[in-house]
């Protein structure tokens, strides 16, 4: 049937990871998935809704629904570069600077 491994996980880590994989499948997240998706303390998400900082929508003015594909697309967009990254960076405005004085 299973994994031997994941046999002998404790139920509640096995329903944890069934969960995870059951929100990684869909497109409209609730408020309490998004409280699971992201980590985020319930009163954390309603600061960030009722602020209008996160992507969400209130049909009829109830219950909040969430988009993953934004959620995710928000989540990711203050990306911190790599040191690797920043390197590079310097390098070709050092590269570039270096050719304009032709």
């Amino acid at each position: 049937m299973g994994n031997k491994q994941t046999e002998t996980l404790p139920i509640e880590e096995r329903l944890i990871r069934i969960e995870s994989l059951l929100l990684s499948n869909k497109k409209v997240l609730t408020f309490d998935e998004v409280v699971s998706y992201t980590g985020f303390k319930p009163s954390y998400l309603y600061k960030l809704t009722s602020s209008f900082s996160i992507p969400h929508s209130k049909p009829g003015g109830g219950k909040l629904f969430f988009d993953k594909e934004e959620l995710d697309d928000w989540l990711l967009a203050n990306k911190c570069k790599t040191r690797s990254e920043i390197d590079q960076e310097a390098s070709n405005f050092l590269t570039n600077k270096s050719h304009r004085h032709f």
